[in-house]
């Protein structure tokens, strides 16, 4: 049995992966010129800069092995495992030094991915696989599932000054503030110690116009430090969605999943990927 993934993001990717590595017939269509969705990394100022998700997470022994291999190869270094502001114990966070986008990347080796090609409806294939947040699902199939998922909006800040000029911090999330919800320090994050900070925004500041210089002014105020040389900007329309229960949902031949199937985090969308897979492949093994 053939399966179409629709969605180059990591719930897409490692569907496709686990398919394929079990003999299963397996191609991947995204609507990007590049994998990752918002495992996104961009080459910024002569440097990566992570431009969606901030970092990795890990507390399922299945994603802590993938982490591992990954640690292995020299594409993921623990991070920090405290965050200004957070709350509950403390948590390894993990980072990239190759931007986050490259683990996509190393998922994609080896499988048969058509980039820059949008999907409008149901690909003819055995099984198929929508990888994507439930809102864009809909525009290829009317699912009851897509139909019940709630997501929310982010903007992402880059924002570059002439020297470092703050206290180490690693990264902070900013509670109960009107624009900010996470500040990290990328130079930290990605270990040259470049005059960078990112951050993410309040989904309500999301849905103002020019969202970038309130952004960069907060962070100044926050951190107590002068005016920025750049603020660049990347709108996330589907950013965060609010957690949904088990880890995929099954339509016929059509599924979905993503992160919306549990916790919002990157290890909820590898999760939920491998799970669809496995699936699949019960289904052909009967």
């Amino acid at each position: 049995m053939a399966v179409v993934v629709v969605g180059a993001g990591i719930a897409g990717l490692a569907c496709a992966r686990e398919l394929v590595d079990a003999g299963v017939p397996a191609r991947v269509v995204e609507r990007d010129t590049r994998v990752g969705g918002r495992l996104a990394s961009e080459w910024l100022g002569g440097r990566w800069v992570d431009t969606g998700a901030a970092y990795l997470t890990a507390d399922d022994p299945a994603f802590q092995g993938r982490l591992q291999s990954w640690r292995i190869d020299g594409l993921v270094r623990p991070w920090t495992d405290t965050l200004r502001g957070q709350a509950g114990p403390p948590a390894m966070r993990w980072a990239a030094p190759g931007g986050l986008r490259s683990l996509a990347e190393d998922l994609a080796r080896g499988l048969e991915v058509t980039l820059g090609v949008p999907v409008t409806e149901v690909p003819a294939a055995g099984a198929v696989v929508l990888a994507m947040p439930g809102p864009q699902a809909l525009a290829i199939a009317d699912l009851p599932a897509a139909r019940e998922q709630t997501w929310s909006p982010v903007v992402t800040a880059i924002i570059t000054y002439a020297r470092r000029s703050w206290t180490d911090f690693a990264g902070a999330f900013v509670n109960d503030h009107p624009v900010l919800s996470t500040v990290c320090d990328d130079g930290d994050r990605r270990g040259d110690r470049a005059p960078v900070l990112v951050a993410h925004s309040t989904a309500a500041m999301a849905e103002c116009a020019d969202p970038g210089p309130r952004m960069a002014g907060a962070v100044g105020e926050l951190l107590g430090i002068g005016d920025p040389v750049s603020v660049q900007t990347r709108h996330w329309p589907y950013a965060s969605p609010s957690p949904g229960d088990g880890w995929y949902a099954r339509h016929g031949h059509v599924y979905l999943c993503g992160d919306a199937f549990g916790r919002p985090r990157v290890q909820t969308a590898w999760l939920s990927g491998r799970a669809v897979a496995r699936a699949i492949i019960q289904s052909t093994d009967r």
